[in-house]
């Protein structure tokens, strides 16, 4: 293909009219923010059908990449069943790379402690805050995530509450 064709391919971004633009960026951040609620006050395991069939999952740092549907559900329904968590995402920063495709860099912040068996717990220090660098592509008319990539600036261990405390909130 020329350098003419591809100025002219129908897929690039800015072919697209200002609506098509905000719609699609907004399905890929309601991805972001549906990742995490699924997460938190879900199934994690359902975090799954949130990626394409040939998704990936990625740390940075260490040996966690997890390729594939089926991996990614037991990956994340693998969490501790006790495990109360919350995370914030702000500065979702979507990019529309063609008319299928995007990119976005979200930053994050998460609270978690396991040995949790309900009720309100004393404020506690974040556990991780970092930022998601995700990879969008729309399939069969839907927005998925093909590529999430997690990067920590700070990171402590998980928190297990001990059976008084998570009986208490103390």
């Amino acid at each position: 293909m020329d350098t003419t064709d591809a100025l002219d391919s129908p897929d690039r971004p800015d072919h697209l009219g200002p609506l098509e633009r905000v719609i699609a960026e907004r399905a890929c951040e309601r991805l972001v923010v549906e990742f995490v609620r699924r997460l938190d006050l879900g199934e994690p395991g359902d975090v799954a059908e949130l990626f394409t069939p040939d998704g990936l999952w990625e740390w940075a740092e260490g040996d966690r990449r997890i390729e594939g549907r089926d991996a990614l559900r037991a990956y994340f329904a693998g969490r501790p069943a006790d495990r109360l968590s919350r995370r914030l995402c702000t500065n979702i920063l979507v990019t529309l790379t063609s008319a299928s495709t995007a990119t976005a860099s979200t930053y994050f912040t998460t609270f978690r402690v396991d040995g949790h068996t309900g009720g309100m717990l004393p404020p506690r220090l974040p556990v991780q805050i970092g930022r998601y660098e995700d990879t969008f592509r729309k399939v069969e008319g839907r927005w998925l995530l093909a590529a999430r990539e997690l990067f920590l600036d700070f990171a402590g261990p998980t928190e297990r509450l001990s059976p008084a405390d998570a009986r208490t909130g103390d």
